[in-house]
């Protein structure tokens, strides 16, 4: 149900920006973090139905945030929700952190799903199940779109971005379940936190590059966590980002290590600190096979938004 603007007066909440003729309900929600503000942020807008596809990307490009999720009715009858998931440069089919941090907030409005103990959310990539944890939520990972071997010329240009030498890494794959992620293994947490990426300068009236390229390395064994990871992806300026906590990322490496013998679930992740963040991902496995990511959601701020 649309809450009015007393509710949130009465509730201290004024995070509101006029620019439109009608205002929607919006949360801020961090995701993945071990305390408030240390994981990544994500913007929710409710009851966006109305709002057509040029709205949805001006809004999440003023917001500026890694991405912004819509929810609407859903259009499946087995859903309980449909999202839209949007970065400043184009809409995604399917993102981790967003999936947790909107179905956190479908939750916190009042939300009931369908199934008890099993919300389904629809999305652009499908169904995603998300489910309840004794430590925040868990939404199932997605099948890959894309796996496999890397080309050389492709494994070059990704050693040349991270500044790795000739044999310094232990293999890399396509792990792409939407994002377009290609990931590589390195020996040790401490050659993943090394890493100091940067693009090569392009040629003249070149398009902007695109990539979106995993890290991850095994920690020493008496760490808290399995693995640290690091996420690097190009804005819509063809600029090398890093991205604080990676739901997607670790979803699609779970499945590249668990497949190849290299990881056995459960286990956790750190990523964001080389970002003053602390992320911590799970990773477990069920009976059948499929894999899980879960991790703390919690809300920072409500207010609302003109669109």
């Amino acid at each position: 149900m649309p809450r009015g603007d007393g509710w949130f007066r009465l509730h201290g909440m004024t995070n509101v920006a006029r620019v439109g003729s009608t205002t929607l309900p919006f949360d801020l929600v961090d995701v993945f973090g071990q305390a408030p503000l240390s994981g990544n942020p994500l913007a929710v807008v409710h009851h966006a139905d109305h709002l057509d596809t040029l709205a949805m990307l001006a809004l999440t490009r003023w917001l500026n945030l890694s991405e912004t999720t819509f929810l609407l009715r859903p259009t499946h009858p087995e859903a309980d929700y449909r999202v839209r998931i949007f970065t400043p440069q184009h809409e995604l089919p399917f993102a981790g952190h967003p999936t947790l941090g909107s179905c956190h907030a479908w939750l916190q409005a009042g939300g009931q799903p369908l199934q008890n103990g099993l919300i389904r959310q629809e999305c652009a990539a499908g169904r995603i199940p998300v489910r309840p944890t004794g430590d925040g939520l868990a939404f199932a990972a997605p099948p890959l779109v894309r796996h496999g071997g890397v080309a050389p010329e492709e494994q070059q240009r990704v050693a040349d971005v991270l500044g790795l030498a000739p044999g310094s890494w232990v293999d890399m794959a396509w792990t792409d379940n939407g994002p377009g992620w290609l990931s590589v293994l390195l020996p040790s947490a401490q050659a993943v936190r090394g890493l100091s990426p940067r693009l090569p300068v392009p040629a003249p009236d070149a398009p902007p590059a695109q990539l979106a390229i995993g890290v991850i390395g095994p920690q020493d064994a008496d760490c808290g966590t399995r693995f640290e990871v690091r996420a690097f992806i190009t804005d819509q300026h063809g600029r090398l980002i890093e991205d604080p906590v990676t739901g997607s990322l670790n979803a699609a490496l779970a499945q590249w290590l668990i497949g190849t013998d290299r990881a056995q679930a459960p286990y956790a992740v750190a990523q964001g600190g080389c970002l003053q963040r602390d992320g911590r991902i799970s990773v477990t496995q069920d009976g059948a096979g499929q894999v899980w990511i879960g991790g703390r959601t919690l809300t920072v701020s409500q207010g609302q938004v003109s669109a």
